[in-house]
């Protein structure tokens, strides 16, 4: 989805319009939360670091993208 279709979309009134750009959201944020996590634990970055950057505990930020996961 385009930025500006995105952005066209949550400036909607319908709400099934709305809910959907709320769930690219979503899926777009997933993706880059992924792509910095591992940036950063490619950076030397301790699971505790990264937890505070996102405004989470170390254990749920390793429990989402530890080893095993």
């Amino acid at each position: 989805m385009a930025t500006e279709d995105l952005s066209t979309r949550i400036r909607s009134t319908d709400p099934e319009v709305g809910l959907r750009a709320v769930g690219a959201l979503h899926r777009l944020a997933e993706q880059v939360e992924a792509v910095h996590v591992e940036l950063a634990r490619r950076a030397g970055w301790s699971w505790e670091q990264i937890g505070d950057a996102l405004g989470v505990t170390r254990q749920s930020i390793h429990a989402k993208y530890g080893k095993g996961r």
